[in-house]
């Protein structure tokens, strides 16, 4: 298939036999977002693990500290005081037994669902609607918890989840071309560094093996692996 004209532009940019510091890779990038719309920056980790394995999963959770530059949609399973406090901290949709039959009923009008330890029971049986798309409430990145209240604001305020693929990738949106560089910059390195923290125990060898840059409709930019601190 013939290469659109942009498409070639931005390659000509990019030097694909080097790698680039976090801040060269975020300039490059940024140039090359020219989209008539706000495009997403995303970061795309080539891991040493297999996932198939137990030891080997990869999943956590990250405040970036720019934000992500998006509207996230929090539905909050919980009742009573802990509803209360879902709604005063921002969710969007709060509820229990009704929530579980909208939701079951086809309702997916969210980003990030949270709920109550108490709530898993009901949560539970929606696993076969919500675990396909990523959305199953989980300790492990803080959205089955007591404190609603910060979760909430967790998510609305930059929280992102991330978990590793069948081929050992990691992907995920670290702001927007709008964002400044130092923001962007900021993202990124706070993003590495909980990826290099939530290292499993049964990865062996370099964990982090390639790290990649680009934008929604931009050519992906390999940052130095020192940068990584893999």
């Amino acid at each position: 298939m013939a290469k659109g004209k942009r498409t070639r532009a931005i390659e000509q940019t990019i030097d694909v036999t080097k790698t680039y510091t976090i801040s060269d890779a975020v300039k490059l990038v940024k140039s090359n977002a020219k989209a008539k719309f706000d495009e997403t920056i995303e970061i795309a980790v080539n891991l040493g693990v297999d996932p198939k394995y137990a030891d080997q999963q990869v999943r956590s959770v990250v405040n970036l500290p720019a934000g992500t530059g998006k509207n996230i949609r929090v539905a909050v399973f919980a009742k009573d005081k802990k509803a209360d406090e879902a709604r005063t901290a921002g969710a969007d949709i709060v509820g229990a037994e009704d929530l579980f039959e909208k939701v079951n009923g086809g309702f997916m009008d969210f980003d990030r669902v949270i709920a109550t330890p108490d709530m898993m029971g009901l949560v539970g049986r929606l696993g076969k609607v919500l675990g396909p798309r990523g959305l199953m409430p989980n300790p492990k990145v803080g959205t089955v918890t007591p404190n609603i209240a910060q979760a909430v604001k967790d998510a609305k305020g930059g929280a992102v989840e991330f978990k590793v693929e069948k081929a050992g990738i990691v992907h995920a949106g670290v702001g927007k071309a709008s964002f400044s560089d130092a923001d962007i910059e900021k993202n990124v390195t706070a993003f590495l560094g909980a990826l290099v923290k939530a290292r499993p125990s049964g990865a062996k060898g370099t964990f982090v093996r390639k790290v990649t840059l680009s934008s929604t409709m931009g050519g992906g930019v390999v940052i130095d692996l020192a940068e990584a601190k893999g």
